[in-house]
């Protein structure tokens, strides 16, 4: 019951995004978009290379997001960042089972070459107007839906 208060409590708290805050992430996400689209992340031939072992090209974009990524949640973790809604962000402990992220990993890689998109350029593509990219997006979702469906089955 008190669990059931403290969430409420939190919840009245919380401050709601307002437009400029919007705003704010929508043009970051725009400036992403433009960043991904410029640096050629988005092009299937590029990670055709990626796949074929024949450029060093999206090695070091992905090196260099890895990298940019540790810096980011180190300083996330040991300040009181807050996210759009004011809460302070904080990281919970995951299960670091090899396999788990061995097949996902697996199935992940195999979409990626399937499709020739990673997720997030997906959204690019869409945007650039390659609507046939609308298919894998849709295979995406489904994916999504059926783990959060089938999740508490799968070992872990």
């Amino acid at each position: 019951m008190n669990q059931q208060l403290n969430i409420k409590q939190r919840n009245s708290e919380e401050k709601k995004a307002g437009p400029l805050t919007l705003f704010k992430f929508a043009l970051a996400g725009i400036l992403f978009g433009v960043a991904l689209s410029k640096g050629q992340v988005i092009s299937w031939y590029r990670i055709y290379e990626m796949f074929r072992f024949d450029s060093f090209h999206m090695y070091g974009i992905i090196g260099s997001a890895v990298v940019l990524g540790v810096f980011i949640v180190l300083f996330i973790k040991r300040t009181s960042f807050h996210d759009m809604n004011g809460k302070v962000i904080r990281f919970n402990p995951k299960n670091m089972s090899i396999p788990r992220y061995l097949y996902g990993g697996i199935i992940f890689g195999l979409g990626w070459a399937m499709t020739g998109a990673c997720p997030g350029p997906m959204y690019i593509l869409l945007g650039k107007g390659f609507w046939i990219i609308g298919f894998t997006i849709l295979g995406a979702l489904l994916g999504t839906f059926l783990y959060g469906i089938l999740r508490d089955k799968i070992p872990h």
